[in-house]
């Protein structure tokens, strides 16, 4: 009698590594790509084009590594919660398969290969680099004690900006610390569609956000939030001088935005976390109408 073919077993380590490319959320890039397109604005409006290669690697790796670490102490401090919701239950620390000594080892091991990075660069950003490690390590508590935990995220995911302008001039001017504002509106408001996928679970753990804070008036609030996002990189463009491609680019953005609410106007799970994945192209456009604008000027006389 012919017997189905069995398959080895997986050996323990491949498994362990598939646990923690989990729990690192290697296999979800969306929230890699959401640093990194505001990274990469701030990069280019500092160098006034493309920055140097160093620079710009230790930036990108920065942003994957930082992503990657934020994650973990974000599932350790959510070890609570997270088993008691739908969109995270099945996360390596909700379901048992990884210790909470485990998350923070990975943590501390993420968190030093980028700050062994960062040790290339000048003193301001070193320095600056404390706090991004401040940021990242503490947002996750938020929302036991505060609704506007995706405000704090949104310092935390920004404070890349800064960073790169300290790194590639030696100081952060004025229009850095406004491109770093509207960088904290449009990751409050698109973590407020996230926030609004899992309200209802969040209402019955006790756990705190955006999307709880505003109710019925969160389309009105996210679309607030947005409208002073736009307005805000309009004045980046206009105090550093960008032309067309990029004010074309935030024409482009801004109807890819105007998208999200058509997309999440009935407030249902699945259509608001596809509002939320919708932001990658938002970052996108608006980063490639920077990068055209700078790569097409004319050279200066």
């Amino acid at each position: 009698m012919d017997h189905a073919p069995s398959h080895p077993p997986v050996p323990d380590w491949r498994r362990r590594l598939s646990l923690y490319w989990k729990l690192t959320r290697g296999d979800r890039p969306i929230g890699w790509l959401l640093l990194l397109w505001p990274t990469w604005w701030g990069l280019w409006i500092a160098a006034e084009g493309v920055p140097p290669w160093w620079t710009w690697f230790v930036f990108s790796a920065g942003v994957w590594l930082t992503r990657a670490a934020g994650c973990v102490i974000n599932d350790y401090a959510d070890r609570w919660l997270d088993p008691h919701v739908e969109r995270t239950k099945h996360r390596p620390l909700a379901t048992g398969e990884l210790r909470g000594r485990e998350a923070l080892a990975v943590f501390a091991v993420l968190m030093l290969v980028a700050f062994g990075l960062v040790l290339t660069l000048n003193r301001l950003t070193v320095l600056m680099s404390v706090v991004g490690v401040v940021l990242a390590a503490s947002y996750p508590y938020l929302k036991r004690y505060t609704h506007l935990p995706q405000v704090y995220l949104g310092m935390a995911f920004g404070w890349g900006i800064p960073m790169a302008f300290a790194a590639v001039r030696g100081e952060v001017p004025a229009v850095g610390w406004l491109l770093y504002v509207a960088n904290i509106l449009w990751s409050t408001a698109y973590d407020t569609w996230y926030a609004m996928v899992d309200r209802d679970d969040d209402l019955k753990m006790g756990s705190k956000s955006t999307a709880i804070l505003f109710g019925e008036l969160d389309l009105v609030a996210n679309g607030v939030l947005y409208a002073l996002m736009l307005t805000a990189l309009l004045v980046v463009g206009q105090r550093v001088d960008l032309g067309p491609w990029y004010f074309g680019g935030l024409a482009v953005a801004a109807a890819l935005i105007a998208y999200e609410f058509v997309i999440a106007r009935k407030r249902e799970r699945e259509p608001c976390f596809r509002a939320f994945l919708h932001n990658h192209w938002v970052g996108l456009t608006i980063f490639a109408g920077l990068a055209l604008d700078y790569a097409l000027r004319a050279p200066a006389a």
